[in-house]
């Protein structure tokens, strides 16, 4: 089998498209919960941590000086490193609400499963040619 057929029968299979449908979907998805994060969640918190933003949570480390020989006076100032604690805590409340949202969609998404799997499926109705064969089987076992 050559390479070009073995990629064709991959593509085929409807693996690769429930996959690509799945990305598809869970980036929209993840718009979805950012925006809820971001715009209804986040600011009543920011709210009540003083009007900040959450990302603007930050320890600041002090300036420091290295050797410069081109600087006036031989010394360059830095800018202060920076702990963005705010945008971790940001990252972990969009990592907790989206585990949250899967988690509810696969849980109803199982009693779906559950409660289509529960309905007896429907009796097929039976042709007439069936019907007679069963007829004639049935009269031949009682004799």
């Amino acid at each position: 089998m050559s390479l070009f057929s073995e990629f064709k029968a991959f593509i085929r299979r409807g693996n690769v498209v429930d996959l690509a449908v799945g990305l598809i979907m869970g980036a929209a998805f993840t718009k979805i919960v950012n925006s809820l994060v971001n715009d209804v969640i986040m600011p009543p918190i920011g709210y009540l941590i003083g009007g900040k933003e959450f990302t603007e949570i930050k320890f600041v480390l002090p300036r420091t000086k290295i050797l410069d020989p081109l600087a006036p006076g031989g010394l360059k100032e830095l800018e202060p490193a920076t702990i963005n604690i705010g945008s971790f805590l940001q990252a972990s409340f969009d990592f907790l609400l989206i585990s949250i949202c899967v988690f509810a969609m696969i849980k109803a998404m199982n009693a779906f499963k559950r409660s289509e799997a529960a309905a007896p499926p429907a009796t097929p109705e039976l042709s007439l040619t069936d019907k007679l064969l069963t007829e004639i089987r049935d009269e031949l076992k009682s004799r």
